[in-house]
């Protein structure tokens, strides 16, 4: 898994990048948590959903936001992160420029960063937010939200509150319709997805979402 650097407003970004062998893959960016709390690119999670992608048959791009790791630059509380997802996603772009679908993957911190950046790139064609955090930033940027997408909460979360999530889910149902948003529940689990099966469960129906997403839009095509 080649080790690449992207060139961001605040300076060089560092990531992970797999390539598809498949022509004309679709992409998918990965986003982590808050670095504030020790959040990066090879976070579990953060990893599981890149590994989800690539199986899928993505070409997949994970990176660390600026002052993460080898990435250049200081925390931004989000407006500086927002920068580096959309320089990542042009690096992406630039060289999947054939690409079928354009992605976008996040969790908790990174979710919150993942939904706005759709609203600004209308090439992204779909999401998945794993416990985006709405009882701790602000989401009424989706107005509406332009695209479906899965969001896959615990039930037990101590950071992010699932009625907080249950009200986001119910204003993108009312926003794009009921199916415009597939919501999952892992019962018991905490924000980080920690104990036995949680995260495999997590990652279940992320897999069976894209699968069933990617088989839809060939058809449609």
């Amino acid at each position: 898994m080649p080790e690449i650097m992207i060139t961001g407003s605040a300076g060089r970004l560092e990531g992970r990048y797999k390539h598809s062998k498949v022509q004309g893959a679709p992409i998918a960016l990965i986003l982590h948590p808050n670095p504030q709390r020790g959040g990066t690119m090879n976070n579990k999670i953060s990893y599981s959903l890149f590994q989800s992608f690539a199986e899928q048959g993505f070409s997949t791009l994970r990176f660390n936001f600026r002052g993460v790791g080898r990435s250049q630059g200081e925390f931004a509380h989000g407006e500086g992160e927002l920068s580096d997802a959309a320089s990542a996603l042009d690096w992406l772009q630039s060289v999947n420029p054939n690409a079928s679908s354009v992605w976008v993957g996040g969790f908790s911190f990174g979710a919150w960063i993942g939904m706005q950046l759709l609203m600004r790139r209308p090439e992204i064609s779909g999401y998945v937010s794993i416990s985006p955090p709405a009882n701790i930033y602000d989401f009424n940027f989706l107005a509406p939200c332009p695209n479906e997408g899965l969001i896959v909460q615990g039930d037990n979360d101590q950071v992010v509150n699932i009625e907080s999530v249950n009200k986001l889910v119910d204003k993108l149902k009312i926003q794009r319709g009921p199916g415009g948003v597939e919501y999952n529940i892992v019962k018991g689990a905490g924000h980080f997805f920690n104990n036995e099966g949680e995260n495999e469960q997590m990652i279940k129906h992320v897999k069976t979402y894209l699968s069933r997403t990617l088989l839809a839009m060939k058809a449609a095509a």
